[in-house]
């Protein structure tokens, strides 16, 4: 063998360990596309975590996350999920509802996205069935917008003289006008009016509530969405100083709100982590089933009920599973 090729091949020789340590120390990245800030979103971020270590990661050790928060503009959705897609990271996570979910969808069809959504994810187009979501998508849901019916039904029940009830939508939301149509048609089968109050920005907030005291509605029910969500303290007290009954998801009536119905939100990001985990072992989203919240409850805040001088029907408090006093 010649000398000069005697010095290559021991210097690849010795370039082997470099390369294997190399691939070894290269993590997958996860891509967080975030609907609102981390600052509103310390809770479900720890959720996720869990449900990532449960499947053996643990952001640093063995996976990298780039975060994308849209501060609760929606409009910005669609560039960050493109930026995400560009840096070609190894699973997309969109838990921010239908619009993190589809902005995701729309920049890529080839890398894994995680959902998390409060509507029905087939009549949202994100997947074909959830047995069999088909394409690129999977992930977990709420069904909390199909929830409308039941909440009004609560509502009218709290307050049953009410013949109006006021529905806070966010017109961002690409869901908005199913709810509203949703909410219309339950409500009509009540015997209840409707109005639709609009708000996109903490800034409409106190006008839309200004606009329900104008209608006379006798009840308010706020949509399922990541805005009002992530705004659950703020809803809450604008609902006690402005005496408007309310109903939305379960943390509006630990904020102080007057009932809340729905699935755990928490339990969701930790599902969301668990799936997004697998899909990093090597699973395929389309062989992962939309998983749907199980667990459905009602919390009533007494306090809150006391406060409007509303006197809880007994049958209506024997069915809570939680009670605020």
């Amino acid at each position: 063998m010649r000398r000069r090729e005697l010095i290559t091949l021991l210097g690849s020789a010795a370039a082997w360990p470099l390369t294997a340590h190399a691939q070894q120390a290269a993590m997958p990245v996860i891509g967080f596309l975030g609907s609102e800030s981390p600052q509103v979103s310390v809770g479900q971020l720890h959720a996720f975590h869990q449900g990532l270590g449960q499947t053996g990661f643990a952001e640093g050790r063995n996976v990298s996350i780039e975060y994308r928060w849209a501060e609760g503009h929606y409009d910005r959705l669609p560039a960050l999920a493109g930026d995400l897609a560009r840096r070609q990271v190894s699973v997309v996570v969109a838990p921010g509802g239908v619009p993190s979910a589809l902005a995701a969808k729309a920049a890529t069809t080839t890398i894994p996205i995680v959902f998390r959504t409060g509507t029905d994810p087939v009549r949202s187009g994100l997947v074909t069935s959830l047995n069999r979501p088909g394409a690129n998508l999977t992930g977990v849901t709420a069904l909390n917008a199909e929830l409308v019916p039941k909440r009004l039904e609560l509502l009218h029940e709290m307050i049953p003289t009410a013949t109006t009830v006021a529905l806070l939508v966010n017109s961002a939301n690409p869901q908005a006008e199913n709810i509203s149509r949703d909410a219309e048609v339950a409500a009509g089968r009540l015997g209840l009016q409707t109005q639709i109050i609009h708000a996109s920005a903490e800034s409409d907030f106190e006008a839309a509530f200004e606009s329900v005291a104008r209608l006379r509605a006798g009840g308010l029910l706020i949509q399922t969405d990541n805005f009002f969500g992530a705004r659950s303290v703020e809803l809450a007290a604008l609902t006690v100083r402005h005496a408007v009954p309310a109903i939305f998801a379960l943390p509006f009536a630990l904020a102080g709100g007057l009932m809340g119905y729905g699935g755990s939100d928490t339990d969701l990001y930790r599902l969301v982590g668990v799936y997004t985990g697998r899909i990093l072992k090597g699973e395929k989203p389309f062989d992962l089933p939309v998983q749907q919240a199980t667990k459905i409850e009602l919390i009533i805040n007494l306090k809150t009920a006391k406060a409007f001088g509303l006197t809880v029907p007994p049958a209506l408090l024997a069915r809570a599973d939680e009670v605020i006093e």
